[in-house]
């Protein structure tokens, strides 16, 4: 079986893979946030090369926190019991930062994900990570547009 990016990463910096049962929610939200926005810049510079200001203004849409709110509310059915607790830990971790442009319950929500997102991508589940995306794009109908 071929090895996850996260492991790949730790072997190639001679380091152990953590017991990500003991890291925090705002942790897993931490990596989760940059698996999202690369996977989000990758799909926009996949749709064709840009200006930056426009790649930008592309990806920010979608990695906002209200767009990751209506990805989770429209994933939230899909999600296995283990994903709904680790969305769940997110949502409710307390954070001592706020959110510039978005209410107070999209940010929780979107740190759910995050922490969502974060949680799989320890775990090597990149599949997964594509599947519940491609998903809640679909379901919110919030694509990468050209």
């Amino acid at each position: 079986m071929e090895k996850g990016i996260n492991a790949y990463i730790l072997e190639k910096f001679g380091m152990k893979a953590q017991d990500i049962r003991s890291y925090s929610p705002l942790t897993l939200a931490f990596i989760g946030d940059g698996i999202y926005d690369l996977i989000i810049r990758s799909v926009v510079v996949g749709k064709g090369n840009s200006h930056v200001n426009n790649l930008h203004k592309r990806a920010s849409r979608l990695v906002k926190a209200q767009s990751q709110s209506e990805l989770i509310r429209a994933l939230l059915p899909e999600l296995t019991e283990e994903e709904t607790a680790v969305y769940k830990r997110g949502r409710n971790a307390k954070s001592t930062t706020v959110a510039k442009n978005a209410t107070i319950s999209d940010y929780r929500r979107a740190t759910g994900f995050e922490a969502l997102i974060g949680y799989l991508y320890l775990e090597d589940q990149m599949d997964r990570i594509m599947e519940l995306i491609l998903s809640g794009m679909e379901k919110t109908g919030k694509g990468v547009q050209d």
